[in-house]
């Protein structure tokens, strides 16, 4: 958290509306950066939306609104402001020294985030690789980063170009090293995942926009307690619970780190190994928010992540969650034209579980198909085989011999195909 021992950091916040953007859009990103402000432990103190018709090159919004900040900033006494856009490092800089005061943009702020919620190894060398790579370009700041700023405490000037030589050789040595480390970690990581990839039981991933319920439907679904908070970024790092399925059998189900709009490009790749194990699961179940202002646009936003992640074509569930607090019924009809299998309902209410679970049902036989088969008495070999390599679903002994209803890996397909004339 980002705090000084008597108080929080006071930010101002700042988000930038273009030329032809609907006011509504751009009141939703500044709530949405409030959000990641108050995730980050910062107290918001103030606001501005800026229209922008043309960019300024040195300071991005130009003189007139510098000045307009400046007043705002003296007015709510803010330690910090932070725009709802990336900054590039000269812009940042001159509004520093214009400002006299810590200027921070999104990405810094998703940093500090995933920096204090990171738990895992992998995590908190990913977030540390992210977090030098983003320092790089910025070493000649006049303030330092925000979580080192002490509650806004003001920073001092660089010390000429040979320290930031020196600087920035430490920064390129720390960048290979944690590149290194994660290679190490992401082969270990390999190894589980083919382990996990040659086993019978179906995997999913619960995917979509943060804090739109992902951990509570796991939760709900497994009865489990998995860390749920109103904030962004609840979850960081990946948790996988066995969920068993109505009709017998299991799944493992993953949750995994939300999605965010105009996430930094350097943090999806950072975080790759992490998200990408939803490439790898039999299926998708893609939870959207029906209570957000801009729901189409956070859908969208999973999806455009979920295709950076080479997920294109992955069997998907469509979950709209928290139809209790609709927000708008023709964003739901959108999304139900793309997608008319979609399964609306209320992880808090416990409406729509039941279809979600007879889908996953569904998606769970179509990848890993079940077989019926009836062995003699006296092949209790092949009963100990699907044991040991497959999935028993159901077992049943009777007179003609014993009936196993079962899921198995499709090397083992071909030779119980025999035993499994009563079909499935």
């Amino acid at each position: 958290m980002i705090r000084t021992e008597q108080e929080q950091t006071k930010a101002c916040i700042v988000t930038i509306r273009t030329q032809g953007e609907e006011i509504r859009r751009a009141q939703a990103r500044l709530e949405e950066l409030v959000s990641l402000v108050k995730t980050m432990g910062a107290l918001s103190v103030s606001s501005l939306i800026i229209p922008l018709r043309e960019i300024n090159s040195a300071t991005l919004i130009g003189s007139g609104k510098v000045a307009e900040l400046q007043a705002l900033v003296e007015e709510s006494q803010a330690d910090c402001i932070v725009f709802d856009r990336d900054l590039p490092p000269r812009v940042q800089r001159n509004l520093e020294q214009q400002l006299d005061i810590a200027v921070i943009d999104r990405q810094e702020v998703i940093l500090q985030i995933f920096s204090d919620r990171a738990a895992t190894k992998e995590a908190v060398l990913q977030v540390a690789l992210a977090r030098q790579e983003y320092s790089l370009p910025r070493l000649t700041r006049k303030w330092t980063h925000l979580s080192r700023q002490r509650g806004g405490t003001k920073g001092t000037r660089g010390e000429g170009e040979t320290q930031l030589e020196i600087d920035r050789r430490i920064v390129l040595n720390r960048i290979s090293s944690l590149k290194e480390e994660l290679r190490k970690v992401e082969a270990q990581r390999s190894i589980q995942r083919k382990s996990r990839l040659n086993g019978t039981v179906p995997t999913a991933a619960i995917v979509g926009y943060t804090n739109a319920g992902k951990s509570s439907l796991l939760n709900l679904l497994a009865r489990s307690e998995v860390l749920v908070e109103d904030k962004l970024f609840a979850t960081l790092d990946p948790t996988t619970r066995k969920i068993p399925l109505p009709q017998g059998g299991e799944i493992l189900l993953s949750d995994t780190v939300g999605f965010v709009s105009d996430l930094p490009h350097h943090l999806v790749d950072a975080f790759k190994s992490t998200l990408e194990e939803a490439r790898y699961d039999d299926f998708i179940i893609h939870v959207v928010d029906a209570s957000h202002p801009d729901m189409l646009q956070c859908y969208q936003t999973t999806m455009e992540v979920l295709a950076q992640l080479g997920c294109e074509g992955k069997p998907m569930i469509i979950f709209i969650n928290k139809m209790d607090a609709l927000h708008d019924e023709f964003s739901i009809a959108r999304i139900r034209s793309e997608h008319p299998e979609a399964i609306a309902g209320s992880v808090k209410q416990g409406t729509g579980i039941e279809a979600l679970l007879a889908s996953m049902t569904e998606m769970a036989s179509v990848a890993h198909p079940e077989f019926l088969y009836l062995f003699p008495h006296g092949r209790s070999d092949l009963v100990a085989l699907i044991r040991n390599q497959g999935t028993i679903l159901d077992i049943e002994y009777l007179d003609e011999g014993v009936k196993v209803r079962a899921r198995v890996p499709q090397h083992l397909i071909a030779r119980l195909l025999p035993f499994s004339g009563l079909g499935a």
